[in-house]
């Protein structure tokens, strides 16, 4: 499954910034620009298991995506939805995610990266 990677967007602040500590700290991450490459509903469910967090807590619910898709964090989905949900639009999910010595954590603020160090 996935190690010792991050998911990243390029264009993103403080994804940027998150892989910059990385690289000063001479991680063998391996690079998954998300957005081209989206995880699978499986990956998904691995990683938020590695956060330990429910995957309705790494949707960016302020993308206008979530809006236009007639989304809301109090509906009744399950797991499985939510992970589907994010599979078919990576756009969603909050960035950047760490996972490294299997220990996961999101890189907001980018410095959190060091707590799986």
């Amino acid at each position: 499954m996935l190690n010792n990677i991050i998911f990243h967007n390029p264009r993103c602040t403080k994804s940027r910034e998150t892989l910059k500590i990385v690289e000063e700290n001479n991680l063998d991450l391996k690079i998954i620009e998300y957005l081209k490459t989206p995880p699978s509903v499986e990956e998904l469910d691995y990683v938020c298991k590695k956060l330990e967090v429910d995957p309705k807590d790494i949707i960016r619910t302020k993308e206008k995506l979530f809006a236009d898709l007639g989304l809301s964090i109090s509906s009744n989905k399950s797991r499985t939805e939510w992970l589907k949900i994010l599979s078919e639009n990576p756009k969603l999910i909050e960035r950047p995610i760490v996972i490294y010595n299997n220990k996961a954590v999101i890189g907001r603020p980018p410095e959190k990266v060091l707590e799986v160090i």
